[in-house]
């Protein structure tokens, strides 16, 4: 009983240790040795001329799209139809 919790003891700290060089395992020097080859007003033009092109998008109305000839009855009466012929998932099954 003893070796057996000498053992797992050992094991433990030895995942402590490998968890705690996890920083020198996993490349946390990368960012340090990275070099910009632009300069931070360059950047900051680009991203402020990203922006400008950004804000010119254009919304359609769904409103003036077209009317529906088909009434909310019908369609509700529709989808029923189709759920009792299994033609369509229902409920949280899909």
């Amino acid at each position: 009983m003893t070796v057996s919790r000498i053992l797992s003891v050992a094991a433990v700290a030895a995942f402590a240790s490998f968890g705690a060089q996890a920083s020198e395992l996993y490349g946390s020097e990368i960012e340090a040795k990275f070099q910009s080859t632009r300069d931070r007003a360059e950047v900051q033009a680009e991203a402020a001329q990203a922006v400008a092109h950004f804000k010119n998008f254009h919304v359609v109305d769904t409103r003036s799209a077209s009317d529906s000839k088909v009434s909310r009855a019908d369609v509700r009466a529709d989808a029923v139809t189709a759920a009792r012929a299994g033609a369509i998932a229902t409920g949280n099954r899909s």
